[in-house]
């Protein structure tokens, strides 16, 4: 029998995405999956029901998910809609595991398998189903945009009867997928781009697109493509270095997260203190606390007159049409490949990307990283 694929609306506040766009539903339904969605689930990913061809519109969430065999999401479940959920069913998506413990409790509790997104490897096979990275490279993008905006000043040279105005200084730390992308926005919009990260590799990646990169002798190459954590006498050293450089920038784009932790404090607040004035510090890090002592997630502040610090949240879905599509494509080429001729879903545990995105399965917490979750039945 064809597999029951569910589409929820995104209930948590600000969430604009949505986990499915019209043309990978046509893909599913193509394989024989049965693709439903919750009526006005994509409204605020600009997409209408209408263009969802094949699929069928439910009225309310209890009845969506009450036949439902795989179910995609953006953001975790809440318990609410786990008591919904049937017992035993396949669910994919991010599901923050480190924030939220009753949550995985819970999904262990009704033997859901579930996939978390940000568990995917990071191997070459599952480039496409990196969702971390597709939502990244929105957030750089938006986050160069945010900087421009926020700035006191032109980000190119201009030429004007005036006189010529010198362009802006931008740096840009961290050198991931985020990153990368706030380089090259930032390049094109004319400005003079530094960028800095612990991990030495990254250095002909950031030249590449025209960034000065800046050496401090520090390299924290860690496994998985991820930077692993500064002992403390690191931390001064690339921060003595780091600091002379922050001090002349007119706008700092922050990316340096590391999944499932806090996000290192690297701009102190005594740096900013020395910062020019009408500096931008735009915290792209503020899902795990910032990269500046300052930040104060999911607000704007302004330092004694002086640096306007932004700690956006969830900026991916400040784009939502692109950053839904893109989305769905990841949870598309995850799942496609385990489906039958039949429209049937077999989950192959073998398989190294689903055994490394797997979360909780059969009852008990599969993931290495999380496996401190116990559960009592």
């Amino acid at each position: 029998m064809p597999i029951r694929l569910a589409v929820p609306n995104e209930i948590t506040p600000g969430e604009r995405r949505i986990a499915i766009d019209p043309v990978v539903a046509k893909r599913f339904i193509d394989l024989g999956v049965e693709v439903r969605m919750e009526k006005g689930a994509a409204l605020s990913a600009h997409f209408h029901d209408d263009q969802f061809e094949g699929v069928t519109i439910i009225d309310t969430p209890a009845e969506l998910y009450k036949d439902a065999d795989l179910i995609f999401k953006v953001q975790p479940p809440t318990l609410e809609e786990l008591d919904m959920i049937p017992d035993g069913c396949v669910m994919a998506g991010f599901m923050a595991p480190h924030k939220n413990e009753d949550i995985t409790h819970k999904m262990c509790e009704k033997s859901i398998t579930s996939l978390a997104m940000e568990l995917v490897p990071r191997i070459t096979r599952a480039q496409s189903m990196d969702a971390l990275s597709s939502q990244a490279s929105i957030a750089g993008y938006k986050g160069v945009l945010m900087g421009a905006d926020l700035a006191s000043v032109f980000f190119p040279m201009l030429t004007t009867a005036a006189g010529t105005i010198r362009p802006a200084k931008v740096i840009v730390i961290g050198a991931g997928v985020a990153g990368l992308q706030a380089i090259a926005t930032a390049k094109r919009l004319g400005a003079i781009v530094e960028a800095y990260d612990v991990r030495q590799a990254t250095k002909e990646q950031c030249e590449s697109l025209g960034a000065k990169f800046i050496d401090t002798g520090v390299s924290a190459d860690g496994e998985g493509g991820y930077a692993r954590e500064l002992t403390e006498e690191e931390k001064q050293q690339q921060q003595a270095v780091l600091d002379q450089h922050l001090v002349q920038a007119d706008v700092i784009i922050t990316t340096a997260a590391i999944p499932g932790r806090p996000s290192p404090k690297i701009i102190s607040a005594d740096v900013v203190a020395q910062m020019k004035v009408g500096a931008v510090v735009v915290d792209l890090a503020s899902e795990g606390g910032g990269n500046c002592e300052l930040t104060k997630p999911g607000e704007t502040i302004d330092f004694e007159s002086r640096v306007t610090i932004h700690g956006p949240l969830n900026v991916a879905s400040q784009l939502p049409v692109h950053a839904s599509e893109m989305y769905a494509k990841n949870l598309f080429n995850l799942i496609s490949p385990f489906i039958t001729e039949n429209g049937e879903l077999e989950l192959d545990w073998e398989d190294e990307v689903i055994s490394k995105t797997l979360l909780t399965c059969n009852g008990e917490v599969k993931s290495d990283r999380y496996r401190r979750v116990e559960v009592t039945k």
